[in-house]
């Protein structure tokens, strides 16, 4: 409990000096300075090259009105100039390339292939600090305003967590523990944990209290920072469980009631001026590459989550050269400009949102907490972003409102954009790499298609990225009608994000794009198609699960190399296509193997009315299937209802069914709608390489997939072994009827 726990009270502050506002922008931040020249005059930052760069944003509310010393600045300079600096080199002999302990060390993957010289988090924050110190960094909306944080008003809050961090009890190798939806915040948070010499730890908003408590005990969490009540009440109920919590700090609202060791942000903030700029550059100077100091928690598919631990290495190589190969730019040639709003617990997003941002002086502006119930594109319209990243759950969503908005348009304006997409796609298809676009293609992107990307927020964004699940061929060919092109990335947790990149210059359809340079890919155990397990090795690679000896040695054998559990293929220019997971493979009774994701594919792309199809066969006579239909989504909790969608209703109409609800299909077996299924079923089989891949029977779920149901994980990705055991008894009907 919270009054159980010694926290350092003399840092306390006087009730007048913790008043909570509302909003961020009478918060903490208040306490920094505009970002005058006061606070960069000893930085000599070479910003010549900003003419031309967006700088004129308005200054945030967030730093008006209190001060911040500027010896952090200046300390940033000493500590990390060339001479003084120990970044490039490593001080340990470690000859180990996988650990599982918090503080253990490991030795760097550095080869001709990859030689670049390891630095440490700090390092990289500062060179950026150096280059574009007053370009905007942080973008977030408060009362109908944006407002922005430069990156030297950035490092400073960072430093300022850190010894926040510090006065609270952070150790050595310790995990400050984020629960909360994406924001400045979080993102100094995380960067100050690091800089204090310990581990961020990102957290599901939607985890249970038993699932946090599983993952703040076993990274060893001296603080947990929450955003609202309702996450606080979440940690109180478990704070007796955990040994090394030291105190809780909250920053969007205040607790309901003031506790012991619970902290606002503003107090919190407060405690580091207790701590002197010299305590903190020992730390920081002390700092190693091949540290631990980021633990992503997988969801996995059975058992406890297990904890990825990446190195300051992992984090800054990645995210210069992982970056690179996916076509991100500096600032000094465009500044990038990304919306942050998927879950910063998963690798995907916090690589890409925050500390690729660091490194090449992106401007990451922040979603409403309401993104995926339907914000996000009110966002991206503000912002416009230059480059944007979602997992296909995501393009999907956006895909299935613009049918909606067009099935409800007049009949000239849907037949202009049906135009408008057929003769787009079909210049895509067929001369995918051409600059030259015929007069009907660049006609039809001017009346039509500008607009449509306009009105989603795409007018300026040049990439636009997908991974962490396979995504169907019809939605790549929706938004290739767009003039949209989709950028596939392959990595995990354990690769730190991207080890393949897809780019403007590196595409080809349906591929996960090409291995990042200085990175390596082999397969193992090829079948006579050339598919066999993906292995990887390089920088990328994580230092092992933290506490987890018997999985760290499964995943990453002698040479170094991780075992990803995924099978896949490389054509002759080495693009990498994924076939599904080799857990995942289905092994029939009659020992045919098959993999489920091209059935369940192609399902999806002949029945454009089906939304998930999960094929069942593992260690049964024949392949069967569970399906659920497109429906919309509660814009309170995204939670799927029983209303169709557009397209679904369409579907229904075009096969004779006037059916406009879930329960009208199901629950009445609507006979249209059930005989049509079947034929596409039918023509899906007829595609099939043998009899064993034909699937023979199949239901339709009454409900959609849904994360709170259980069936999909926080990135939306299918939890194949949730859904086999929540639907066993409608399974085991397809198989108790054959025995009859």
């Amino acid at each position: 409990m919270p009054d159980s726990r010694v926290a350092p009270q003399e840092s306390r502050l006087d009730a007048s000096l913790g008043t909570t506002q509302e909003h961020l922008g009478t918060r903490f931040l208040n306490r920094l300075p505009p970002g005058g020249p006061e606070c960069v005059c000893k930085l000599n930052l070479n910003l010549r090259y900003q003419q031309g760069v967006r700088t004129n944003v308005r200054s945030s509310s967030l730093t008006d009105g209190h001060t911040l010393s500027k010896e952090p600045l200046s300390h940033a300079l000493k500590l990390s100039s060339p001479a003084k600096v120990k970044d490039a080199q490593l001080n340990s002999p470690e000859e180990v390339l996988w650990t599982t302990r918090a503080d253990g060390r490991v030795h760097l993957r550095i080869d001709p292939s990859c030689p670049q010289t390891p630095y440490t988090v700090h390092r990289m924050f500062y060179e950026a600090l150096d280059k574009y110190g007053d370009l905007s960094a942080l973008g977030f909306k408060r009362q109908g305003m944006w407002e922005h944080i430069s990156y030297n008003q950035y490092y400073l809050l960072a430093r300022k967590a850190a010894k926040g961090f510090l006065k609270l009890g952070l150790e050595w190798a310790h995990s400050v523990a984020i629960l909360g939806f994406n924001s400045p915040e979080w993102f100094f948070s995380a960067v100050g944990t690091v800089f204090a010499g310990g581990i961020v730890t990102g957290i599901y908003t939607t985890s249970s209290p038993e699932a946090c408590q599983y993952i703040a005990h076993d990274c060893r969490a001296n603080i947990i920072v929450v955003d609202t009540q309702k996450q606080l009440e979440k940690i109180l109920k478990i704070w007796k469980n955990l040994p090394h919590l030291k105190a809780v700090v909250i920053f969007q609202e205040p607790p309901l009631t003031k506790m012991t060791n619970v902290y606002t942000m503003e107090e919190f903030m407060d405690l580091g001026n207790e701590v002197t700029e010299e305590a903190l550059d020992a730390i920081i100077n002390a700092q190693q590459p091949n540290q631990c100091c980021v633990l992503v928690y997988t969801s996995g598919t059975t058992g406890n989550p297990k904890g990825v631990m990446l190195s300051q290495d992992n984090i800054t190589w990645t995210a210069h050269y992982g970056s690179q190969a996916g076509d991100i730019q500096p600032a000094e040639v465009q500044q990038e400009v990304v919306v942050s709003y998927l879950p910063l617990s998963h690798i995907a997003a916090q690589i890409y949102d925050l500390w690729t941002g660091i490194q090449w002086g992106a401007q990451v502006c922040f979603a409403e907490t309401d993104a995926l119930k339907g914000s996000l594109v009110n966002t991206l319209r503000e912002v416009e972003p230059t480059s944007h990243m979602g997992v296909p759950r995501v393009w999907e969503k956006i895909m299935e409102r613009i049918q909606e908005v067009a099935a409800q348009s007049g009949f000239i304006r849907r037949k202009m954009l049906l135009w408008a997409m057929s003769v787009t796609l079909e210049q895509n298809l067929t001369c995918p790499s051409s600059d030259l676009k015929p007069f009907t293609t660049r006609l039809a992107d001017y009346l039509v298609l500008a607009k449509v990307r306009q009105a989603l927020g795409f007018a300026k964004c040049q990439k636009n990225f997908y991974g962490g699940a396979p995504m169907t061929a019809e939605t790549q060919h929706f938004f290739l009608g767009l003039n949209i092109r989709l950028y596939a990335g392959y990595g995990l947790s354990e690769t730190s994000g991207p080890h393949f990149m897809s780019s403007p210059y590196n595409y080809r359809l349906y591929s996960s794009g090409k291995v990042v340079p200085g990175c390596r890919v082999k397969l193992v155990n090829e079948d006579a198609e050339g598919i066999g397990e993906i292995c990887l090795w390089g920088r990328t690679i994580f230092m092992g699960y933290l506490n987890m000896e018997d999985k760290t040695c499964e995943a990453i054998d002698a040479d170094g190399w991780l075992h990803t559990g995924d099978s896949g293929h490389l054509d002759a220019d080495g693009f990498l296509y994924i076939t599904g997971r080799l857990k995942e493979l289905i092994i029939t009774a009659g020992g045919e193997n098959v993999p489920p994701v091209p059935i369940e594919e192609a399902v999806k792309t002949e029945l454009p009315i089906i939304s998930n199809a999960v094929l069942i066969g593992d260690q049964r006579k024949f392949l069967s299937m569970l399906l659920t239909l497109k429906c919309t989504l509660d814009p309170d909790t995204s939670d799927p209802t029983d209303n169709l969608t557009e397209q679904a209703v369409e579907f229904c109409q075009r096969v004779g069914s006037k059916a406009t609800t879930v329960s009208e299909v199901v629950g009445k077996k609507d006979e249209a709608v059930y005989q049509a299924i079947e034929e596409g079923i039918q023509r899906v089989n007829m595609n099939a390489a043998a009899r064993p891949y034909h699937i023979q029977k199949w239901a339709i779920l009454e409900r959609d997939f849904s994360i709170l149901g259980g069936e999909l994980g926080p990135t939306m990705k299918l939890k194949r072994l949730t859904v086999l055991e929540k639907y066993k008894d409608i399974i085991d009907c397809f198989y108790q009827e054959q025995k009859k």
